[in-house]
């Protein structure tokens, strides 16, 4: 199956990229027709229920076809794997209605969602902060006021689940929910596109009194972080096997450089410097690996992974950025340019630094959580 995926992503989804990367109409059909070729190689929504439509693949068998897929930022997209936080969030915490109405048309690839959470004045590592709120609808329901940025895929989604809150005041950690937002609703629009060095795909979004039914609710009221908790962990986890894919990827382009570039003095495989380039990757890539699927072993359990998934996270932000820098200085002005992935994948690499929480934030998180677990030993008097 891993060599199928593989085979789907390198020869069908990669010779694509530029275009979907561009967007528009063109970037749509392109996606249309992946995802059919997809469906007919039998290679589609491979870790969804079998029940919706999906294939049925436990999520540890998933962890290297996510690593695969993840080799393009579109290939979970055109593999139909993307909805998988959505899915298994509603499935587990949506009404009776949403998954009636939803579940099956996610899995389809015929809805499409995002999820907001940052806000302009309101960094996602700070929830309790969180300034869109949540009314009281007179005869029930909600109404949905603020903003928020950074969405990604926004501008196509049909559905956009909102952190916002329904009680208290800013900076309470009780209050907090989440509502499913049907985008065509009175109120909402698409205020501006976000462009992250220069890449397409996030944007900033406005909920102007937005009319919400009471069904749309995720979960109970005041359960947002909990439930935002559960999403993180496998979110967290895919995103780190993804980017272990593209680690890789880069990796590959930076040895077959190596060995292919000749100088006057030689192939740059020849070179100390060069070697090291490749010793010090392929270290961050072997570093990263693991860490990834101990997590995923951990989250397919249902078992705590706030340590393994920061780990994980933080490693493999750091191995592609890593990789993909060293793989640019071995290709030299040639890998600024766009005839290599190269200046993307490093974009993604520096970005994941920050997306799903900032290397800071995992750090002190994961010692924080290591520290509490700690006993003193024979002779020490805690404090």
């Amino acid at each position: 199956m891993q060599e199928r995926v593989s085979a789907f992503v390198h020869e069908r989804v990669v010779p694509c990229e530029a275009q979907l990367d561009a967007g528009g109409p063109t970037a749509t059909e392109i996606m249309r027709r992946l995802r059919a070729e997809a469906r007919d190689a039998g290679l589609w929504a491979l870790p969804l229920p079998e029940e919706l439509g999906g294939a049925g693949v436990t999520l540890s068998a998933y962890a290297p076809l996510a690593e695969t897929e993840g080799v393009c930022d579109h290939g979970p997209a055109a593999l139909g794997s993307a909805s998988l936080l959505d899915v298994t969030m509603l499935a587990r915490h949506g009404s009776s209605r949403v998954r009636a109405e939803y579940l099956r048309t996610l899995v389809s690839g015929r809805l499409r969602t995002c999820y907001a959470m940052t806000e302009p004045d309101t960094p996602g590592t700070e929830p309790l902060l969180t300034a869109t709120r949540a009314e009281r609808r007179r005869g029930g329901g909600w109404i949905v006021t603020g903003r928020k940025w950074f969405v990604s895929h926004a501008r196509e989604a049909d559905l956009v689940t909102v952190l916002a809150r329904t009680s208290g005041t800013v900076g309470d950690r009780d209050g907090l929910s989440l509502l499913l937002v049907p985008t065509r609703s009175p109120g909402f629009r698409v205020v501006r596109d976000l462009p992250v060095l220069g890449a397409t795909g996030q944007y900033e979004i406005e909920f102007d009194r937005v009319e919400v039914d009471e069904d749309h609710l995720v979960g109970e009221t005041g359960q947002a972080l909990a439930i935002a908790g559960e999403r993180l962990q496998l979110g967290r986890t895919l995103r780190a096997l993804r980017w272990i894919g593209q680690a890789q990827r880069a990796f590959d382009l930076l040895c077959g450089r190596a060995v292919e570039r000749r100088g006057s003095r030689g192939p740059l495989a020849d070179r100390q410097l060069v070697q090291q380039h490749v010793f010090e990757s392929l270290l961050a890539l072997r570093t990263a690996r693991p860490l990834a699927y101990e997590a995923m072993a951990l989250v397919a359990e249902g078992r705590d992974a706030h340590v393994e998934a920061g780990l994980a996270k933080t490693a493999a932000a750091r191995a592609l950025q890593d990789v993909a820098d060293r793989a640019i200085q071995v290709f030299g002005a040639a890998g600024l340019g766009p005839d290599t992935p190269l200046p993307a994948l490093f974009r993604t690499g520096r970005t994941a630094r920050i997306l799903d929480g900032p290397d800071e934030q995992h750090v002190s998180a994961v010692a924080r959580r290591v520290l509490r677990s700690v006993r003193p030993g024979p002779g020490v008097t805690p404090g």
